[in-house]
């Protein structure tokens, strides 16, 4: 059947064109690219038609798509990996694909954004052509194959891949600093892998220990071992803090970001297109498909201080690109505050705010990554991305004015552009966040939080208004050419009487080519309409966000339901304002179970003062004998 088939083909298209391009004889630069261009164009068709099997086909939650290979079974029988006991010993890790309403979005984002990226290297990339595009589709292969992935190791192989291309991208085709780039990117997300590593193994172990009969991988089945309590607090804390390692440093959340900016201002225009426009979705897409299904209650333990580190990166990252000097730097430091929006959406516990968080991914994705692409543009015809030698240029190139007001805009979250909804939803989830609003249990985070959040919404707007006007109007400045040909440095281009001063008849390029305007045209298409007619996408995205949120907030209400009293224990902790404050507990005592609900403090006196028992802070998997009300 073609629909457990397709995704496989999506992944591996990108592949298929790395053999094709081994086989290009010669250094035909012209067949070389049109045949990565052809292999990106591939992989967008198939992400496209399994767009569309999955919308026909899905189911209202849950993954669509599937297909699973065996790779290493060892023994573990089916019985064991449906709740049964099965054979003792067994690993389970197969190639395991799948999507639901997030990921759908992300891996037809990357399909996208890859021929693009692509097409705006014809003319940049004029050595060691063949090399460039065979890692350009590499990358690409890479990134859809973590969207898909429905095994832990299968993923994580895929996540750690993106960092070999990526590497090599910034270190041969970067700036003048490429390689201290690329090997501060390298070493920063590897060190981080590496730790994400040690909780993926981990997190084997311990399902394993749990009753799954298999060190299982699977992800479905750690999410259905996750929503049976096979999870302590304790074992979440410390496998979040391991997955949060890895998918920190992608996001990048402060205070590891240092590595994006200069990463950012080195790398050729397509991998800045790609790095922004995909790269650092990685690790929200991380938090978001890992950390909150499978480890529910430390998410919400480490909410409020990941907000805070988001919240730190927003203010401070939007004061940082307003006093950059450098176009694309300004526009990096600006992808790490937006990046602080997700994060805070994901970890207000609404669905509201995971709605916002992940539409807030996939605008980021076209708007910044399409900045990008306009600045490489400028880039080709003058050599430098410096405010002091750039002003004044809608005169001069009116389309490419036109097309960079229109991303600034949609950066900013201007009404009626891509950027507005997920950015409102987002400061909606996070304001209402310690609600019951939704029908859901009070989330972490609070109108403070969104308060402080929403500051930096203004300094966004100050700092890329400021941006596009210093580039766009006033007296045209922009560098001058020595003999009509060249840009650049006075020291590079002898005869030259200085750069960055006005000229009335300056020698800059024209304005875009008819390329130029066929890769950044759909993009803005694509930014008015979902600007104006958001629904599908939310619509999709909010059935895979319920499930997550629901792994959170179920449980606790299973529990509630299932208490002596039929919940008047958390109807009483509500009425006496403590919703916040309430955390289940489990007191194991001659194999008699009861379920009480008790303050922190409390909690930790009784574990503290108790010797009979074993006491566990956390969700029960069942409730057997009952007493009177606790």
């Amino acid at each position: 059947m073609m629909s457990s088939w397709i995704l496989t083909l999506v992944i591996f298209a990108p592949l298929a064109g790395v053999g094709a391009l081994a086989m290009v004889r010669g250094d035909n630069k012209r067949a070389i690219e049109r045949v990565a261009l052809g292999a990106s164009l591939a992989a967008l068709v198939l992400a496209v038609g399994a767009a569309l099997l999955f919308f026909r086909d899905a189911p209202q939650s849950g993954f669509g798509l599937k297909a699973t290979y065996a790779w290493l079974e060892g023994g573990a029988s089916e019985d064991a990996l449906s709740g049964g006991r099965g054979s003792i010993g067994g690993v389970d890790v197969a190639y395991r694909v799948g999507v639901d309403g997030i990921s759908i979005w992300l891996l037809l984002l990357t399909a996208f954004l890859t021929p693009l990226a692509i097409a705006s290297s014809f003319s940049a990339i004029q050595e060691r052509v063949r090399e460039y595009y065979i890692l350009m589709l590499l990358l690409e292969t890479a990134m859809l194959g973590v969207f898909c992935a429905l095994d832990l190791l299968l993923f994580y192989i895929f996540f750690e891949f993106t960092l070999v291309p990526l590497f090599f991208l910034i270190g041969i085709w970067g700036g003048s600093e490429r390689r201290r780039a690329s090997v501060k990117f390298f070493l920063y997300t590897l060190a981080g892998s590496m730790i994400t590593f040690a909780g993926v193994l981990y997190t084997a172990y311990y399902a394993y220990r749990s009753g799954a009969g298999a060190f299982t991988l699977n992800l479905e089945e750690l999410m259905r071992l996750s929503r049976a309590g096979a999870f302590p607090v304790g074992v979440q804390g410390w496998i979040f803090l391991s997955f949060a390692a890895g998918f920190a440093i992608k996001v990048p959340l402060f205070p590891l970001h240092t590595w994006l900016p200069l990463a950012h201002t080195e790398a050729p225009t397509a991998g800045s297109v790609i790095l922004a426009g995909v790269l650092l979705k990685l690790g929200t897409y991380g938090f978001c498909r890992l950390s909150l299904p499978l480890l529910p209650e430390a998410s919400r333990a480490f909410a409020p201080a990941l907000a805070v580190l988001a919240i730190i990166g927003i203010v401070y990252t939007a004061l940082a690109a307003w006093v950059q000097t450098d176009v694309k730097k300004l526009v990096a430091y600006s992808s790490v505050s937006h990046l602080g929006f997700c994060m805070l959406g994901l970890f207000s516990m609404k669905l509201a705010g995971m709605n916002g968080a992940v539409m807030y991914m996939i605008n980021h994705g076209l708007s910044t990554g399409a900045l990008f692409l306009v600045i490489g543009c400028l880039y080709e015809r003058y050599h430098t991305r410096e405010f002091a030698k750039l002003g004044g240029l809608a005169r001069r190139m009116p389309v490419m004015a036109f097309f960079l007001i229109v991303f600034t805009l949609s950066s900013i979250g201007l009404p009626g552009l891509n950027g507005f909804i997920g950015e409102f939803l987002v400061l909606l989830g996070t304001a209402t966040s310690g609600s019951t609003m939704d029908g859901l249990a009070p989330g972490p985070l609070g109108f403070s939080y969104a308060a402080v959040a929403a500051t930096g919404i203004i300094l966004g707007a100050v700092y890329m208004l400021y941006m596009c006007g210093r580039v766009l109007f006033g007296p045209l400045v922009e560098p001058v050419q020595a003999g009509g040909v060249g840009h650049g440095e006075r020291d590079e281009h002898g005869g030259s009487s200085g750069h960055g001063e006005p000229h009335d008849d300056g020698h800059g390029g024209g304005d875009l080519t008819r390329r130029e305007v066929a890769i950044l045209a759909p993009i803005a298409a694509i930014c008015l309409l979902l600007g104006v007619y958001p629904k599908p996408m939310l619509t999709s995205i909010q059935a895979a966000a319920e499930a997550n949120i629901f792994s959170v907030d179920d449980r606790r209400q299973a529990e509630v339901e299932a208490a002596p009293g039929g919940g008047r224990a958390a109807q009483g902790n509500a009425e006496f304002g403590m919703p916040n404050a309430e955390l289940t507990c489990r007191r194991v005592e001659d194999s008699r179970e009861a379920v009480v609900f008790l303050t922190p403090h409390f909690a930790r006196l009784l574990s503290s003062s108790d010797g009979g028992g074993d006491l566990r802070v956390g969700r029960t998997a069942r409730v057997a004998s009952t007493g009177g009300d606790p």
